[in-house]
């Protein structure tokens, strides 16, 4: 048993500025600690793939119209199916969507955007994060982590992390075994048989939440309305379980200034 609150909040890399809903799990954690004591953990989910996660919606400065931005990637079997961990960057990207920050951000923002060095985009949204002050006094546990995977309880429905075709790619487990990329529909791209270690297994929806418990042994978890539809909360029943605070625009871009 924790001997002091664990107040946990987990999340996907959710654009190089976090959505305002991951900034509104910061503000709970930091209230419910505020009443119980204890420490924060970020349960950083960088081994997912889609690359929707990471949109960046942003308000004009002057007319207020949103405009989505989100990374580049070096190419499509990457963006399609590589995790966050390891989409890398093209260099000229970050001197590109600086350019375009001007009309959206404050100065001192895009210098901040300009002075994260990452190559790959789970870094560089992490690094955004630590720069804007999010991550102070917070543990952050990365599911891409190797060491993590390997302190984690056994799951059968899961991804793998495997190379195709010059990449690491994230393959989804079947029943049978075998290890597929999902390719849009009801389609499927199988992979050839290979064998794999704890090291590259991360879970699925349906088991993150009892994967991630194993390592992180929370008492107090955070999560959003999208989170408490699926969540199975009987595979952790020593959690307490809050809503996020609400937060309006909650799928835009979260600025300080």
């Amino acid at each position: 048993m924790a001997s002091s609150p664990i107040i946990c909040f987990g999340q996907q890399p959710c654009g190089f500025f976090p959505r305002r809903f991951l900034y509104a799990k910061f503000v709970t954690a930091r209230r419910l600690q505020a009443e119980l004591g204890g420490e924060i953990v970020f349960f950083y989910h960088d081994s997912d793939h889609d690359p929707r996660e990471t949109q960046t919606t942003l308000r004009h400065r002057k007319t207020d119209e949103p405009a989505t931005l989100n990374f580049s990637f070096v190419n499509k079997i990457q963006r399609k199916w590589s995790p966050l961990a390891a989409k890398r960057i093209p260099a000229d990207w970050v001197a590109h969507t600086a350019r375009q920050l001007g009309a959206y951000v404050a100065p001192a923002e895009i210098e901040l955007f300009k002075q994260v060095s990452a190559d790959n985009v789970a870094d560089f949204c992490l690094g955004m994060y630590l720069a804007l002050g999010l991550l102070e006094g917070v543990r952050v546990v990365r599911s891409a982590d190797p060491a993590v995977r390997l302190a984690a309880c056994d799951v059968s429905d899961c991804f793998v992390d495997v190379r195709y075709e010059g990449e690491v790619v994230r393959a989804r487990r079947q029943p049978d075994g075998t290890l597929c990329l999902h390719e849009g529909g009801d389609c499927y791209r199988t992979l050839p048989a290979t064998a794999f270690t704890k090291a590259q297994v991360s879970p699925t929806r349906d088991t993150r939440l009892r994967w991630m418990q194993s390592v992180i042994h929370c008492t107090h978890y955070i999560a959003g309305a999208g989170e408490q539809a699926y969540l199975n909360k009987a595979d952790a029943p020593e959690i307490t379980f809050l809503n996020r605070d609400p937060i309006d625009r909650s799928d835009e871009a979260w600025i300080p200034s």
